[in-house]
């Protein structure tokens, strides 16, 4: 299985996981979701008022965690368990 955005059938876009997953940096925030069991990593949004959850990509390397960051023009991101 590929990444999310040859998943989309986006490979060569840099900017097409933010078209496909809108962020509203007004009432959300990147988060990376980190399992303390299994060490998986899932990087998306979390709402400010609600706290609800979007989960965008699994960040199985590095460079998809880089490749976050540069669709949503993020310099880092909170991690939370």
């Amino acid at each position: 299985m590929g990444s999310i955005l040859e998943m989309l059938g986006l490979r060569h876009r840099k900017q097409a996981l933010s078209d496909v997953v809108p962020y509203d940096s007004e009432t959300q925030y990147p988060v990376i979701r980190a399992s303390i069991c299994t060490g998986e990593r899932v990087a998306g949004f979390k709402d400010k008022a609600t706290g609800h959850f979007t989960e965008v990509m699994l960040l199985r390397s590095e460079n998809d965690e880089r490749l976050f960051k540069e669709a949503y023009h993020l310099d880092a991101l909170e991690t939370e368990c």
